[in-house]
């Protein structure tokens, strides 16, 4: 066991949520002394019912010298005061999941598990889904875990064989000791650059997912395709949406063929991919080649690509009405999720903003530009979008939809937008409910026969809805409140 895990070792747990509670019940059977702290007072005192040590972060961090291990949950940043005292203090700093990692490789939960991980800036989350759906076909046993479905240490001591492992950015910063059995690098574009500080720290955190076995990168990313080209590991396969070349995967004549796990083998047709445009193809890619890695067969990749269903908030369609499509990508929380989601449409009324994340729309912006045919705007970034749009589209009618609390602002600024302003009275209702009230109404307005109503916001949730699940949901209901 990690000296930090020995017996009576003091592990100092930061966050009270679903991370902090699934650490903990993986420390209990340790021995260890562990505590925790949140920055919300009614959580600690919540856990402190239930009989869990708990600690203040001012306390915390004057006291982290006694510390022998901090765990914290991935959104935690290395800015934050605890990691900050905890590295002046000599004290290490793991994630759950390198805690899950080490546990798993000291075979505290049985044999150690194969581990196959899914990163990228966009479509992690359906990537990662269709790798664990080939797995199932092909008869493993495996889990769906980590940034998607439970926590890596929740799955530890269940009955399976391989770990289809989807890793956030923050995660895999906070897991340095990971090497999995096979990685795959999707893409990487500008997000959370607030938190990791660079697109470059980003990137290299990203590059921990191709420190293992097998290392796969999506080669139509210059920035994937650089960290591939940089690791290590001992093999290395690419993908892309052309015709693949030796120890690639791509698309021959309409088909997935795998050119690096075996010579020109034919996969599946891309016509079964439930997922519009070549971002569905290229997550089939990069499933289909940690899959391969581990020898999952063609006949077990058809299979469940053919059968795969599309996740919730990820390019759903919600409603048709009057020859306008309405579709829920509320899951597109940065621009390049944004771009991939608009390019698999050709005439899109697009319905953005929220928070940036620091993340600049501009480029994103230039590049779908002819298929927007209308825009509306929405949350604290909105003005940002706007504006990328009058640089970049000026002929596309803009609608801005504001809070009646930010209204005065709105009307004595200058602003770029072309369609108007729309200022949302609360009147007693929901905010969420309000808001996407109003931006339907003005979606509905610029649109027409023929079009597509895209959530693709380019942005987080959190300035105006809880989670970009609710958002989503709110969208789908002022759609069908609308339509009738």
């Amino acid at each position: 066991m990690d000296e930090p895990l020995r017996s009576g070792a003091a592990v100092l747990v930061v966050g009270a949520g679903i991370t902090g509670r699934a650490v903990l019940a993986a420390l209990t059977p340790l021995g260890v002394r562990a505590t925790l702290t949140d920055d919300s007072p009614s959580a600690l005192t919540a856990f402190a019912r239930d009989g869990v040590a708990v600690v203040d972060p001012a306390s915390a961090v004057a006291t982290i010298a006694d510390v022998d291990l901090v765990v914290v949950s991935p959104g935690i940043p290395p800015t934050a005061p605890i990691p900050v005292a905890a590295a002046a203090a000599g004290v290490p700093v793991w994630g759950d999941v390198e805690l899950a990692w080490r546990l798993d490789r000291a075979g505290h939960h049985g044999p150690p598990k194969t581990w196959l991980v899914v990163t990228g800036t966009n479509g992690k989350t359906t990537t990662t889904s269709m790798l664990f759906a080939m797995l199932c076909a092909a008869g493993r046993r495996a889990a769906l875990c980590g940034n998607i479905g439970e926590p890596v240490l929740a799955v530890l001591d269940q009955a399976v064989d391989v770990l289809a492992v989807e890793l956030s950015s923050f995660q895999l910063h906070w897991a340095p000791s990971v090497h999995p059995d096979a990685g795959v690098v999707l893409n990487v574009a500008e997000d959370h650059l607030d938190w990791h500080g660079s697109l470059q720290a980003y990137a290299q955190d990203k590059a921990r997912a191709l420190t293992g076995r097998v290392a796969v990168g999506g080669l139509d990313d210059a920035i994937a395709t650089r960290l591939l080209r940089e690791s290590d590991a001992p093999t290395k396969a690419g993908f892309r949406l052309g015709e693949p070349g030796p120890g690639e995967l791509g698309v021959v004549d309409g088909r997935l063929v795998d050119n690096a796990f075996a010579p020109a083998q034919v996969l599946a047709d891309t016509a079964v991919i439930p997922v519009a445009g070549p971002v569905g193809v290229l997550d089939a890619l990069g499933a289909a080649a940690l899959a391969r890695a581990v020898d999952v067969p063609a006949e077990a990749i058809a299979e469940a690509l053919s059968t795969f269903a599309v996740g919730r908030h990820r390019a759903e369609v919600v409603a048709e009405a009057d020859g306008v499509r309405y579709v829920d990508d509320s899951k597109a929380t940065n621009p390049h999720a944004a771009q991939a989601s608009i390019s698999a449409y050709p005439r899109v009324v697009w319905v953005a903003g929220g928070l940036l994340k620091g993340a600049s729309v501009d480029e994103m912006v230039a590049a779908v530009a002819n298929r927007l045919v209308g825009a509306v705007v929405m949350g604290r970034d909105r003005a940002v979008v706007g504006e990328a749009l009058s640089r970049h589209a000026p002929d596309v009618p803009v609608v801005e939809v504001v809070t009646g609390e930010d209204s005065g602002v709105v009307e004595n600024a200058e602003t770029p937008v072309t369609g108007g302003t729309r200022v949302v009275d609360i009147g007693g209702r929901p905010l969420a409910e309000a808001v996407m009230a109003a931006v339907v109404d003005a979606a509905r307005g610029l649109a027409r026969p023929g079009d597509t109503v895209l959530l693709a916001p380019a942005g987080a949730s959190f300035d105006q809805f809880s989670g970009y699940g609710q958002r989503g949901d709110a969208f789908a209901a002022a759609v069908r409140a609308a339509i009738g």
